[in-house]
C-alpha cells in the first residue's frame, strides 16, 4: 500500500495535535505512527502531556502554555520527516503469548441471547458466521487461521487496556468479519473478538459489537498491579506488541486461572524487534522468525 506523501496535521481545541498519517489502517501507517510516538517519547520535552498513537494516527496532547503550537508541530513533522526515510528501520518491542480457550461456553451462552435482532444471521454461532463470511470451511478451520498468523497490537483504548490487533498476513489473506447489526448489552471479561479486520480482547464486562471468537484466562488490566507483568504499569498492552494466539482446552484454562488467581501466572513472551520491510517482502518467513522467539523464551 502507498501512503501519502505526508501526513495531515489538525488541531483539537489548543491543547491536541492530531496528526493523519492515512486515511486507512496499514501495516505502513501504523509503523509511522508508532515510530514517531516512541521518537517523541524519548525527547521528553516539557509541556508534552500524552501520545496515542493510534491504528492510521496520531494524538497528542500538551500544554500550550509550556510548549508552543508551532513548536510542537515542528517538532513532529522533523520527526516524521525522519521516520520516513528510514521506513526500512526497527521497533523494539516484544512478542506475547495470549492462550484462548476457543469456542467456549461463556461466550457461546451470550451470543444465544444475542442472536435474533442483533445478529446477521439467527443461527448458529459466531465462529460459524465468522467461517462462512471468510469462505471457509468450518469453524475449526477459522479458529486454525486465527492462531497460526501473529497480531500487531495497532492501539490501545476504548475502554481500560482493550487493545485492537492487525493480523501479520497479506491484505487478500487477513481474515475480516462484520460487527453485529446492533450492539450486545453483555460480553464476558476477556473474551476474544473480531471486528472488521480487527482482533480485540474485552479487558472487563460490558456492551459489544465483535464477533465473539472465545476467551482467555489472563488479565490485560490490572489496576491493583498483583502479577509480575503489570509491576510497572495496570495495562498489559502497549502500540506495537506481537501477539501469538495458543488454542487451549478447558483443563489448561482451569490452572491458567488458577494460577491467575494465586498470583503466580507469567506471560510467555520475548523482545524483538520488528522490521517493516523484512515484514512487507516476505511476510510468512519473518512471522517464522517472529515466534521462533517465543520457543526460545
Amino acid at each position: 500500500m502507498t501512503l501519502p506523501s505526508h501526513a495531515r496535521y489538525t488541531w483539537g481545541g489548543d491543547e491536541f495535535l492530531v496528526v493523519e498519517i492515512a486515511p486507512d489502517m496499514s501495516l505502513e501507517a501504523n509503523f509511522v505512527s508508532n515510530s514517531i510516538a516512541i521518537d517523541l517519547e524519548h525527547r521528553a520535552l516539557t509541556g508534552i502531556i500524552d501520545i496515542c498513537p493510534a491504528n492510521a494516527s496520531l494524538l497528542i496532547r500538551f500544554d500550550p502554555d509550556r510548549l508552543a503550537h508551532t513548536e510542537i508541530e515542528a517538532i513532529v513533522r522533523e520527526l516524521e520527516s525522519e521516520v520516513r526515510r528510514t521506513a526500512g528501520g526497527v521497533l523494539e518491542t516484544r512478542i506475547i503469548e495470549v492462550p484462548v480457550w476457543y469456542d467456549d461456553p461463556y461466550t457461546s451462552e451470550v451470543e444465544a441471547r444475542f442472536r435474533e435482532g442483533f445478529h446477521q444471521r439467527p443461527s448458529g454461532s459466531d465462529l460459524d458466521y465468522a467461517a462462512e463470511i471468510n469462505g471457509l470451511a468450518d469453524a475449526v478451520e477459522f479458529i486454525r487461521r486465527h492462531y497460526e498468523t501473529p497480531w500487531l497490537v495497532s492501539m490501545v483504548g476504548f475502554v481500560a487496556g482493550l487493545p485492537f490487533l492487525y493480523q501479520l498476513a497479506p491484505r487478500e489473506r487477513q481474515l475480516q468479519v462484520p460487527k453485529y447489526l446492533s450492539p450486545r448489552t453483555d460480553t464476558p471479561p476477556l473474551t476474544i473478538g473480531i471486528g472488521g479486520c480487527f482482533t480485540a480482547h474485552y479487558s472487563v464486562r460490558g456492551a459489544g459489537g465483535y464477533q465473539m471468537l472465545g476467551i482467555t484466562p489472563t488479565p490485560i488490566y490490572d489496576p491493583e498491579q498483583r502479577l509480575a507483568d503489570f509491576a510497572d504499569f495496570s495495562v498489559l498492552f502497549r502500540t506495537g506488541d506481537i501477539v501469538k494466539y495458543r488454542p487451549i482446552d478447558e483443563a489448561e484454562y482451569r490452572e491458567i486461572e488458577a494460577a491467575v488467581e494465586a498470583g503466580s501466572y507469567r506471560y510467555k513472551q520475548a523482545p524483538v524487534d520488528f522490521s517493516l520491510a523484512e515484514a512487507l517482502a516476505d511476510p510468512d518467513g519473518y512471522n517464522q522468525i517472529l515466534l521462533e522467539a517465543l520457543d526460545v523464551a
